[in-house]
């Protein structure tokens, strides 16, 4: 295993998106050198127009979905689309980026011998029968739904992850993320917290599925940014799985009321049918992200709203 100098080579999959390129600044301000790779899909070049002209900095189109070859010291694996409408659009593809870009991602780690990270995602439970969801919680998934495409894709990047580390003795990292929001969300990714905000700001209707009685937990980006940080400094002996969310519950009502408040919206609230497999409780067990990192969100739902509402009114005036 090769020794990690105070400046390492960092590369970043997925890195123009909403959380690659937040990474990418902390990254960034460390010292380290960074190059990001992303096709584009999902991710956006406005989310890293900052960096362009910083030294430290690397811009490189590419679908993980096929190899990758540069020198680098340690790997974040974030390429994949997140939200229902990004991954449904193209349910072949997102398998094939889970799956085939986790292959690709491993065999590059394994030939340089670099420290590798996993973006999981809690969707690997699926619709839990346990609450809160610990990681010894094996998930309750349909393996044929119209989610199955990004949560058993995930799951299976999981499996080749922890595969690698057996049979090759690979040093891999993986984090399950619970739902995140922040400046940089993509406007029209369909997440509830980028659609209520939008819909606010333009006095819209507010649309919640079903009686918005289920509940989400909410996790402020720079926070989860911070849990990466301190995961991928475990030693090699500690690859996971983590839960890395803020435990904080809330229904989907009561976050459309805090939204529709802060933003002092005349949005009405509208009802639709529940989509297919959405699950009806998420509420991360974060004990062991407690004792192994000393980690747990700061910032209280209220402040990151705030802070993301002045995001996309800034977007939408500058449209």
């Amino acid at each position: 295993m090769r020794q990690y100098n105070p400046q390492q080579r960092v590369l970043v999959t997925g890195g123009a998106g909403f959380l690659g390129s937040h990474l990418i600044d902390r990254l960034l301000a460390q010292g380290h050198e960074v190059v990001c790779a992303d096709n584009l899909f999902t991710g956006s070049k406005r989310n890293i127009a900052h960096l362009h002209g910083n030294p430290n900095f690397e811009f490189v189109r590419h679908d993980v979905t096929f190899p990758l070859y540069m020198e680098v010291d340690r790997i974040y694996n974030l390429a994949c689309p997140a939200s229902p409408v990004h991954y449904q659009h193209d349910p072949v593809q997102t398998t094939k980026t889970s799956v085939h870009g986790a292959i690709n991602m491993l065999g590059l780690a394994k030939r340089l011998g670099a420290r590798i990270f996993q973006a999981s995602t809690s969707e690997v439970y699926g619709d839990p029968s346990v609450h809160p969801q610990p990681e010894g919680y094996w998930g309750n998934v349909n393996p044929i739904g119209i989610r199955s495409c990004y949560d058993e894709g995930k799951r299976c990047a999981e499996t080749l992850f922890f595969d690698y580390h057996r049979q090759h003795g690979l040093d891999i990292k993986v984090a399950r993320i619970f739902n995140t929001y922040g400046p940089r969300m993509h406007p029209n990714d369909g997440r509830v917290v980028s659609n209520f905000i939008v819909q606010a700001l333009k006095n819209e209707p507010i649309t919640i599925y079903g009686e918005g009685q289920q509940t989400r937990s909410f996790c402020f980006v720079d926070d989860l940014v911070e849990g990466f940080l301190r995961l991928m400094e475990q030693p090699a002996d500690f690859p996971g799985p983590m839960n890395l969310g803020n435990p904080n519950e809330f229904t989907i009502r009561q976050l459309a009321d805090k939204v529709i408040a802060l933003t002092g919206s005349r949005s009405p609230l509208v009802h639709k049918p529940l989509p297919s497999d959405d699950p009806t409780q998420r509420q991360p067990d974060i004990r062991l992200a407690r004792e192994r990192l000393g980690w747990e969100p700061k910032v209280q739902l209220e402040e990151g709203l705030r802070k993301t509402i002045d995001y996309f009114d800034g977007l939408l005036r500058a449209a």
